[in-house]
């Protein structure tokens, strides 16, 4: 069990690639001991490569791998993987077919003087107890992958790296085998490190997220500050369903928009007229009967609990509204709404124009619009 104060990995200006593209470039990470990380972005942002390279199995072409303290990668070296104390659970399990379920957890300490107690303990931990003398084809996707995870934790590897773990299984499997992991890795105190592309997972769990794209870390935080706390506009996109209007800066704290003035807990350090682009979820509009604003429906997705309706404003501007599903509404339909974000998050409007640069400020708050979404 690691240390619970310490770092326990560290990626320093990390690049690699292979055939002269860089894949991943200086790219910097440190995960505490005892915490849960993950690498989140869509596909071939980099994630697989980085994490391949924690594990030994790429060679990196700048910056070091640390862990717990100890140089593993960098220009000039790199340490074997076998000799890493990492363990790895691959994306398809990859269970040893001819080995019995007792005998693939034991496959990496078949010389431990403690080999049959750690084996006993690994499998009450993991739920298969009664399973012990079955086959890989004789249980399902979820005992396998359980299988696979008890598997690396039998050396007592200083951090487990997981590799798309649940994508072959279906949603509610993943949902409650993904709470499991990590119930399970923080009963041992197992600091890990996954890869996905699917963000509810990451959140579920993780303790710390870095989104990459094109193999450049946008963000490492915590899922709460992902979401709510965003510092590029890719990452306020791809977490939460977000998207933007554009408005103007008409103080630090307050932002002019085609659906009114929206006043946030934030104050911003740009010029007031500046254009800005304001990030919208769902949840941030809501439906009020006697609103001056309206939507049209013009396309709504059943959740289960909720509805989402995608409403065109008159202006053409396009917004997404999250209702509960008993309040039901039909296509075309027009719904009242407003905006109910107490939080502001803009960013700067690339190449936009201020349509009200030049207007008194009393003058810009009077208006309807402050530029198109």
């Amino acid at each position: 069990m690691a240390d619970q104060h310490g770092t326990i990995l560290e990626l320093n200006e990390l690049s690699c690639g292979y055939a002269g593209h860089k894949v991943v470039q200086n790219l910097s990470i440190h995960l505490k001991a005892g915490d849960i990380g993950c690498l989140l972005g869509p596909s071939g942002c980099g994630k697989t490569t980085t994490l391949r390279a924690i594990a030994g199995f790429e060679p990196i072409t700048s910056g070091e791998i640390r862990l717990a303290g100890d140089v593993l990668s960098s220009p000039a070296m790199r340490t074997p993987p076998e000799h890493r104390r990492i363990g790895m659970v691959f994306q398809d399990y990859a269970l040893f077919p001819h080995l019995t379920v007792h005998d693939n957890v034991a496959f990496g300490i078949n010389k431990h003087p403690e080999r049959k107690r750690i084996v006993e303990e690994l499998l009450d931990l993991v739920k298969l107890t009664p399973l012990g003398r079955r086959y890989p084809h004789e249980l399902s996707g979820g005992q396998q992958q359980r299988v696979a995870l008890a598997r690396a934790l039998a050396p007592d590897p200083k951090l487990l790296l997981l590799d798309e773990p649940f994508s072959n299984l279906d949603g509610e499997l993943r949902r409650r085998l993904s709470a499991e992991v990590r119930e399970i890795l923080k009963l041992r105190g197992t600091s890990a490190m996954l890869v996905t592309h699917d963000q509810s997972e990451a959140f579920a769990v993780c303790d710390q997220v870095g989104v990459l794209k094109e193999g450049r870390l946008q963000q490492w935080d915590t899922p709460y500050n992902l979401y709510h706390e965003p510092i590029t506009p890719f990452v306020a996109s791809f977490i939460g369903q977000g998207y933007f209007i554009r408005g103007q800066l008409l103080t630090p704290d307050t932002v002019q928009t085609e659906l009114g003035v929206i006043r946030g807990n934030r104050a911003y350090q740009l010029p007031a007229g500046s254009a800005v682009d304001v990030l919208l979820r769902p949840d941030d509009i809501v439906g009020q009967a006697d609103s001056t604003l309206f939507g049209t429906i013009v396309g709504k997705t059943f959740l289960g609990a909720a509805t989402l309706y995608r409403l065109q404003l008159s202006t053409g501007s396009i917004l997404e509204s999250i209702f509960p599903s008993h309040d039901d509404h039909l296509m075309g339909e027009q719904l009242g709404i407003r905006i109910a974000a107490d939080h502001l998050v803009i960013f700067a409007a690339q190449g936009s124009v201020n349509v009200h640069a030049q207007l008194p400020l009393e003058q810009v708050l009077d208006t309807g619009t402050a530029g198109s979404a």
